[in-house]
């Protein structure tokens, strides 16, 4: 007679900086998951709001960094501390659905050659907040949609990774604050498989407004420019071509408006830009209508090209940058990772 195998445990790490609004249904999310045996971690990047008490209220274990140091060195430093066979990566904005981790759990048994799994988000927010968020969700849910399978990234807010695994790719660069989990994932998707399934889901609290999302976007586009130049190729899966072209004729839309200045049929050529970035993710928009009806997809569109234009932006000035900036050109070089030990602040503040 074979003697079943315990199920592996499983160390939920929750990276928090000033989440406060979130923090307690994203905990209280992980600790009711349907599989056992967990460990749930908090690592608080020394936040100024309530947050830190409210995670202090339940019972998990709580560590705290010395100073704010970014998601990196917090997930960094839960890794270390965590015991589990593998770590489940999930953001402090993110409430897991009840079965993510157990199903997690399946898919890496029954494909030990994938590095990671990855989730997705719901298609309504944890904490609906304004349309703008409302909007940015269901956004976020249809480009995840549409990546289902191998990707060369990583979606470190909501993803499992054997620790075997974690330990042979090494901890995220410290030094990102921004782009970590892009970094993480070309490193990983050189040596495993990373797969995005539906099946393993969460509820995002996202921007509720817009300026502060479309500042987001651009940074981040910015910031993700010389890793582009680097690989000379698009991501498996998220940054399809058609998708990277829409995102260009959005801006183009913006700088050919003040050529109808000085003829009216320059409009054609601003609305044949318009239409090229609604064709690159015409699924997406049909979805919306469908699910959500005309007036939300008028509002929907135009927070959409927002954000299309502000990643644009970004990568049209990061790639100024990068011309003219041998650091940020050198953004991701790897000499940080020679020791291959997670580059974290003491831990302090631990309870449980």
């Amino acid at each position: 007679m074979t003697t079943p195998t315990a199920n592996p445990l499983v160390s939920v790490i929750i990276p928090n900086y000033n989440y406060g609004n979130s923090i307690g249904k994203c905990i209280d999310a992980a600790l009711g998951q349907t599989y056992q045996p967990i460990e749930v971690i908090v690592v608080d990047d020394h936040s100024t709001d309530d947050s830190l008490a409210k995670a202090r209220q339940r019972p998990v274990t709580v560590l705290q960094t010395p100073r704010n140091s970014g998601v990196a060195v917090a997930r960094n430093t839960g890794a270390a501390a965590a015991r589990g066979e593998i770590l489940f990566f999930v953001d402090s904005d993110v409430a897991l659905r009840p079965d993510a981790v157990e199903l997690a759990v399946a898919e890496l048994a029954a494909h030990p050659e994938y590095g990671a799994v990855c989730g997705i988000y719901e298609e309504d927010p944890l904490i609906r907040d304004s349309i703008v968020e409302e909007c940015r969700v269901l956004q976020a849910y249809c480009w995840r949609m549409a990546s289902l399978g191998e990707v060369s990234f990583l979606f470190s807010s909501l993803t499992a990774i054997p620790r075997r695994v974690f330990e042979e790719v090494g901890p995220f660069n410290p030094r990102l604050r921004q782009t970590e989990e892009v970094d993480y994932g070309e490193r990983m998707s050189a040596r495993h498989q990373i797969m995005v399934t539906d099946q393993v889901r969460g509820w995002h609290d996202d921007d509720d407004e817009l300026w502060p999302l479309l500042h987001k976007l651009y940074r981040r586009a910015r910031l993700r420019v010389p890793l582009f130049a680097r690989r000379r190729r698009f991501a498996k899966g998220f940054e399809s071509p058609a998708r990277s072209f829409g995102t260009v004729a959005a801006l183009g839309v913006l700088a050919s408006l003040p050529l109808a200045v000085l003829h009216p049929a320059w409009l054609l050529l601003t609305a044949a830009l318009f239409g090229i970035s609604l064709s690159a993710d015409a699924e997406m928009y049909r979805h919306v209508r469908r699910r959500k009806g005309l007036p939300f997809l008028t509002v929907f569109t135009a927070v959409a090209f927002g954000t299309n234009v502000a990643i644009a932006a970004g990568i049209a000035v990061g790639a100024l940058q990068w011309l003219v900036s041998r650091d940020f050109r050198r953004l991701y070089d790897a000499e940080w990772s020679s020791a291959r030990t997670p580059s974290s602040p003491t831990m302090v503040g631990t309870t449980a």
